[in-house]
This record gives structure tokens, C-alpha cells and sequence, in this order.
């Protein structure tokens, strides 16, 4: 299943790898096309851990403000939100969950 999905890219991590990768290209370290590389494995990597690596389970529930589909991403706003793990709970005043679809082949 090929994804080309870039919603990790706006986590601190990925956002962190971007900023290197800038800073690199603009030194002239290494070429724009090799760091667009980096970037395209980097989205490939955090999918497969995400799909392989992590067995926990969480469910949430809160107050559904907004929802959207566009480009076979959907993205909620929840406030007052729960998630719960195990027995741990967490209480959250707002969050923003994305979800990309995964048949999607984007």
C-alpha cells in the first residue's frame, strides 16, 4: 500500500526534519531533490511505524465542533474531549484530529 501522506510533516517532528532539511539545502550541504527525498521516506517511515509499532489503543469522545472531508483527509475539532487509555483518562479543552484515508493512495 503506497501512501503519500504529509500529515506527520506538521508534527514537531516533522517540522523539525523540515527546518533542518532548509537549512541544509541553503548551506548547500545537500541538493533540494535529495532533501524532497528525505521528506517523501520520512512519510513513508512514520506510516509504518504507525501501522506496525504501535499497539495501544485509545478511544475519545467530546463535543464534535467542526468536521470536514477534503482530499480524502478528514479533520474534527473536539472540545471537551477524553481519551482514554487502559485506565488512564485525559481531559482535553480542544483538539484537532486529522485523519488521512488510507485507500486513498495519495
Amino acid at each position: 500500500m503506497a501512501i503519500n501522506c504529509e500529515l506527520y510533516r506538521k508534527a514537531s517532528i516533522g517540522t523539525s526534519l523540515t527546518d533542518a532539511l532548509d537549512e541544509l539545502v541553503t548551506n548547500g550541504s545537500i541538493t533540494p531533490l535529495l532533501a524532497v527525498k528525505v521528506l517523501m521516506q520520512f512519510d513513508k517511515s512514520m506510516n509504518e511505524a504507525l501501522q506496525t509499532k504501535v499497539k495501544t489503543k485509545v478511544s475519545f469522545k467530546g463535543h464534535l465542533h467542526t468536521y470536514r472531508y477534503y482530499d480524502n483527509t478528514w479533520t474534527f475539532l473536539l472540545e471537551k474531549a477524553n481519551f482514554k487509555r487502559e485506565s488512564e483518562i485525559i481531559q482535553v479543552d480542544l483538539v484537532k484530529i486529522i485523519a488521512c484515508d488510507a485507500k486513498g493512495g495519495r
